[in-house]
């Protein structure tokens, strides 16, 4: 049974995740070009903050640009580089005006210096802001992520007095704190528009226990009610954590 609207607005996830999927196919339904498609969804996206910060979402992380999606066309690649660097700036002022904290994860040294030039611009621009904290996945790979700390585990064992045995002690908390991610709180929900059913390589390690919520909703037609529908679910669900029910009701 879906809980009641007041019981569902008392059980958020404090971190939620979207990966933004179908802008290519809403734009060739309407025969337009793919960058439209990514213009409605840029879109959508300043609306989906303002949404979830009305609802009390404390993060919210959006799949931008995978580790993977280099592999599209060229000219899809350098006109979503283009859209970044321009709505960044101007996205600005309504982040100051709403409190807004833009952070990056991810490794942005491959993009073109416009582009990080307007990353660091806006993540200096709202550092000390503090409402809702916008995560935007930027050349981000779950996969990459965890590759990097195992790096960063070797380091750390190596430096120690004893390697094996710190390797030994390794416990799954300390390695998250060796993540990209060490300052981000643990996934509670993904969500995943445009109708597949994967997580596209999109916070593996968090994925773990994160609920996930599907929909055939392409993102440029994502509304306020999709989100609250995601949410619904959310709430309706019983985060046991390998525990039984009766534990968790206990």
């Amino acid at each position: 049974m879906a809980p009641s609207e007041q019981e569902s607005d008392s059980i958020l996830p404090c971190h939620a995740g979207i990966i933004m999927d179908g802008n290519g196919r809403w734009a060739k339904s309407r025969g337009k070009s793919r960058l439209e498609g990514h213009k409605q969804g840029a879109e959508v996206a300043r609306n989906v903050v303002r949404w979830a910060a009305d609802l009390g979402i404390q993060q919210l992380s959006l799949y931008a640009f995978s580790t993977e999606n280099w592999e599209r066309p060229r000219l899809e690649v350098r006109g979503l580089m283009s859209l970044l660097a321009v709505l960044l700036p101007k996205t600005l002022p309504e982040m100051a005006d709403n409190q807004v904290r833009f952070r990056i994860l991810g490794d942005i040294s491959p993009l073109p210096n416009n582009v990080q030039k307007a990353v660091q611009q806006a993540c200096e621009a709202t550092a000390r802001h503090t409402g809702i904290e916008v995560i935007i996945c930027l050349n981000y790979g779950g996969q990459q992520e965890i590759v990097a700390a195992v790096r960063d585990a070797l380091q750390w064992a190596n430096a120690q007095a004893d390697p094996q045995q710190a390797m030994a002690e390794l416990t799954p908390e300390r390695f998250r704190q060796m993540m990209w991610r060490h300052d981000i709180a643990p996934l509670d929900l993904l969500i995943r528009t445009g109708g597949e059913m994967r997580i596209s390589n999109f916070h593996l390690w968090d994925a773990a226990y994160a609920e996930l919520y599907f929909t055939d909703v392409f993102w440029p037609d994502f509304t306020r009610h999709d989100l609250q529908l995601a949410l619904d679910a959310y709430a309706s669900r019983e985060r046991r954590y390998g525990r039984t029910s009766e534990q968790v009701c206990n």
